[in-house]
């Protein structure tokens, strides 16, 4: 059974940095493409950031672009989101998803295997 298990959500002042985890239980973590997406209360959940399965081309939500940085470390099955200059608009429940078969990498149902998620409050 395929698990994703988020974590390193919390509360952060606006300004400050959270990193968060995802660890993957995939055999084959590194032919997945991985994505970041997130949902705020009474909203859709949105994309955030997204990397391909080599780690060598990256993407972003215009929302976050220099602010967050997604990596991984294909060796140990895990996605990283790098969260730096969060402010109130950043608060929502942060979901990895990975993907075989991507194509845009913004697109939800690219995804085949979904985490529960973590929950990132900024406060203001």
């Amino acid at each position: 059974q395929v698990q994703l298990v988020e974590s390193g959500g919390g509360l952060v002042q606006a300004g400050g940095s959270l990193r968060l985890s995802c660890a993957a239980s995939l055999r084959t973590f590194s032919a997945y493409a991985m994505g970041w997406f997130r949902q705020a209360p009474g909203k859709e959940r949105e994309f955030v950031a997204a990397i391909t399965w080599s780690g060598g081309t990256t993407f972003y939500a215009d929302s976050v672009k220099g602010r967050f940085t997604i990596s991984r470390d294909n060796a140990k099955n895990t996605v990283y989101l790098q969260m730096n200059s969060l402010i109130p608009e950043d608060t929502a429940v942060y979901y990895c998803a990975a993907g075989r078969v991507v194509t845009t990498h913004r697109q939800g149902n690219e995804y085949d295997y979904w985490g529960q998620g973590t929950q990132v409050t900024v406060s203001s």
